[in-house]
């Protein structure tokens, strides 16, 4: 199982998450005039950084954005450092 099959959407606590045993990795956001979705804060235990989950909750919030004609603000400096290096996210993002 990939890591993007295991982000979950939480909508009752504004973030996109992925539970590994105790662990949890998230990516909180928060939804601005029903056309924007301002992703603010990433947080993966040290423990698990360098596993690529990060970019799935990244990569997952952003499709959600898509699927839902949301336009994704990357005020997170780690959402924003993803966007930068997959220029096929730039139609789904606009400047903080």
């Amino acid at each position: 199982m990939s890591n993007s099959e295991s982000v979950v959407n939480n909508p009752d606590k504004n973030r996109f998450e992925i539970s590994q045993g105790s662990q949890l990795s998230k990516l909180e956001y928060r939804m601005k005039d029903d056309e924007f979705i301002d992703l603010v804060h990433t947080e993966v235990p040290d423990e698990l950084s360098g596993q690529g989950i990060g970019g799935s909750l990244v990569s997952t919030a952003l499709q959600y954005a898509r699927d839902n004609n949301l336009k994704a603000i990357p005020s997170c400096p780690f959402v924003a450092s993803y966007v930068s290096r997959h220029p096929e996210w730039e139609d789904v993002t606009v400047a903080p």
